[in-house]
């Protein structure tokens, strides 16, 4: 069983990133995805999440309007487009994958690093 979580990158303020996470070993359609992020020195955050069964999102408020999680069924990957970025989404990222949306998630990548310089 793997996610594997990968796209981060060093970017300027306003600029965007595209997250990616790739799913093997377990049946994708049965599990919501989440991204999380964790700067130094904070708790880990939820950022948003999809459901598996109808495909609804969820989003924090500090990245509303400015991230799209999405998910490719045929390809088990899902991603996370990131638009507007600023400063204080520099964060480790990570994806995890749950029966429900809410957890607890059974499954985690490894996280990337995402750089957002001002």
């Amino acid at each position: 069983v793997q996610l594997q979580a990968s796209g981060g990158g060093l970017v300027q303020a306003g600029g965007s990133l595209r997250l990616s996470c790739a799913a093997s070993g377990f049946t994708f359609d049965d599990y919501a995805i989440a991204w999380f992020r964790q700067a130094p020195g904070k708790a880990r955050e939820a950022v948003s999440c999809i459901t598996s069964s109808d495909g609804r999102t969820f989003y924090t408020d500090s990245v509303k309007g400015r991230f799209t999680i999405s998910r490719i069924r045929a390809d088990y990957t899902n991603y996370l487009q990131m638009n507007s970025l600023k400063p204080e989404d520099t964060a480790v990222y990570f994806c995890a994958g749950g029966r429900d949306r809410l957890g607890p998630f059974d499954y985690w990548g490894q996280g990337t690093q995402v750089t957002v310089s001002s």
